[in-house]
């Protein structure tokens, strides 16, 4: 449903999305045969706008796909609560490191043949409600598969859901399976014909974010033969239609994005075996460009074969110093720029920067603001960075903003804090390597996977964080980071994590910061070198390949390549209609 492919095309919300474009990278990078469908949002998900006490604001994010894609004369039909829907794919391409190319194509509906009412269903990212919602799930999972075969894409061997958004792509793909064949004769040979070639990856432990849609609404979407056969299978529960059970039911294989997330999910969904692949980032996009210029000149094949960041461990602290305080200066001057606030280039600065959901905990810091303002005091000065947006119909996320913005006013002046508006990849970068230290501190055991923290570890920036999600693989205690709690998987006890914070920082981190810098930059080396090079996409992409898509024996990365130009077919393939 979202990918993160640029700064500027507002095409995500967050992780999910960056997430999504990471993977599209590491693919280009790697020479893995791989085409790419979302929608195109034309309204993005939203420009963010905070008031002096954190209350936000959102405002329409209207950018121009002319300046980042290509048009393409190719239509697709697709059929929503019975009207024609008009698609219009546009084209970017994913160029990797060795010229090999994945095209992604956007999908539009803002056409002229479309009912005004249809043309706004590729508007906005994760708006609307569960009518509009499940309408772009209908162009997503079915209208996707219909472009493919409209762009030439008659040979996919692998169908990869990414989240349970795209789950009716198994409706479209069981529907060609049966050809003139009516639903209710498909037999368990023909839905285990769709269940080979898809497999389906599973992004976050907490009910909530899993689509769920009454079936009702699915019959007047949908139309009856289609709701019907879905009313049969396993994917409805309590009168809903379940999008990650029926990815989950034509899924031969499926995942969580954490060793402890597999688990997780495993006990959410005991009838399906729940595989993990951790996630990873993509070094390329997310390494400052003084690091890049580091690992450039002193580890030059880290681009072609990310393992090679283990070598990270040989570069002298005082290079590694130099490149951070390049990525830090670029940091401090971005947030004058937008705030006038100078903050201290030598001062220890902590950031934040994740969407504002409840779970996220973003107001643990603030726990106590006399004991952390007595630790800047004692322990030595301290700056706080944060970012995030909160989804305009989270009122709970919204209300964590103000929290935090509460907080905050409780430790000025001693501890300057800004909360930077408008996250995006661009201010993540900046943020990710120009602090330097990373706060993660989830309720336990919620967080899925988290790659905030992945990205600093590019850039030598250590976590402080909850043994949750990646940490709990990543973490080594000194060596790339310091744990907030203890290794258990119980359910967070929040009073007793932010003691664990506390004195992490007043007895660990703020002395070794300050009283042996050496030794912090060490510890710095190491997460690069033993982070850095495991928790990326090329990594995760490999493990992909090799576990989920099957390639097969005779394959090898960087043969094969789809191409993204060529002739689209301008022909019109319409969807069945029932």
């Amino acid at each position: 449903m979202e990918a993160g492919l640029e700064s500027g095309m507002p095409t995500y919300s967050g992780g999910l999305g960056v997430l999504a474009g990471d993977t599209l990278r590491s693919a280009a990078d790697l020479g893995v045969p791989m085409v790419a469908m979302t929608l195109l949002h034309r309204q993005g998900y939203f420009r963010q706008r905070l008031e002096a006490g954190g209350n936000q604001t959102e405002e329409p994010y209207v950018w121009d796909p002319r300046k980042y894609l290509e048009p393409l004369a190719a239509r697709v039909a697709v059929t929503v609560e019975g009207r024609t829907v008009m698609l219009q794919p546009w084209r970017y391409v994913v160029e990797g490191v060795s010229g090999h190319k994945v095209p992604v194509y956007l999908l539009d509906a803002a056409l002229p043949e479309n009912d005004p009412r249809d043309r706004a269903l590729t508007g906005q990212l994760y708006g609307g409600d569960d009518r509009y919602r499940l309408a772009q799930e209908v162009l997503l999972g079915i209208g996707g598969l219909e472009a493919l075969h409209v762009l030439g894409f008659n040979q996919i061997d692998t169908y990869h859901m990414n989240e349970g958004h795209s789950a009716l792509l198994t409706l479209a793909l069981l529907e060609r399976s049966l050809g003139s064949r009516r639903f209710d004769g498909a037999t368990g040979a023909d839905f285990e014909a769709v269940r080979q070639r898809c497999v389906f990856t599973t992004h976050t432990p907490v009910p909530a974010g899993h689509d769920r849609f009454p079936m009702p609404l699915v019959h007047e979407v949908l139309g009856e033969e289609r709701a019907a056969i879905l009313e049969a299978l396993p994917s409805r529960v309590d009168h809903n239609l379940n999008m990650t059970f029926l990815a989950l039911f034509f899924a031969r294989y499926a995942n969580g994005v954490a060793m402890r997330h597999g688990e997780v999910s495993q006990a959410m969904y005991p009838s399906y075996r729940i595989h993990a692949i951790t996630n990873g980032v993509h070094a390329g996009t997310w390494t400052s460009q003084p690091f890049q210029d580091l690992f450039d000149r002193e580890i030059p094949e880290w681009r072609r074969d990310n393992d090679y960041l283990r070598y990270a461990i040989s570069l002298p602290v005082e290079q590694l110093q130099e490149a951070h305080g390049r990525a830090k200066r670029a940091l401090l001057a971005e947030v004058r720029r937008r705030t006038g606030l100078q903050l201290d280039q030598n001062v220890m600065t902590i950031g934040f920067a994740r969407r504002a959901a409840t779970y996220k905990r973003a107001a643990l810091l603030f726990s106590d603001v006399v004991r952390l303002k007595a630790i800047a005091r004692d322990a030595g000065p301290l700056q706080i960075v944060f970012a995030g947006k909160a989804h305009p119909r989270d009122e709970a996320g919204q209300a964590l903003i103000r929290r935090v913005f509460e907080g905050a006013e409780g430790v000025k002046p001693e501890i300057p804090f800004v909360y930077l508006e408008e996250h995006d990849m661009a201010l993540g970068k900046l943020l990710c390597s120009g602090v330097d230290l990373w706060l993660n501190n989830p309720q336990k055991p919620q967080e899925a996977s988290g790659t905030s923290g992945m990205k600093a570890a590019l850039n030598g920036v250590p976590s402080l964080s909850v043994l949750d999600g990646w940490w709990v693989e990543g973490w080594v205690e000194g060596v790339t980071g310091w744990a907030i709690g203890d290794e258990s998987d119980i359910e967070s006890d929040s009073a007793a994590e932010a003691w664990s914070l506390y004195n992490k920082l007043r007895y660990v981190i703020l002395p070794l910061y300050y009283e042996r810098p050496q030794a912090y930059a060490r510890v710095m080396r190491s997460t690069i070198a033993l982070n850095g090079s495991f928790f990326n996409a090329q990594r995760m992409m490999t493990q992909y390949v090799e576990n989920a898509y099957r390639l097969g024996s005779g394959w090898r990365f960087g043969n094969g390549e789809i191409d993204p130009r060529r002739p689209a077919d301008s022909a019109t393939i319409p969807s069945r209609a029932h």
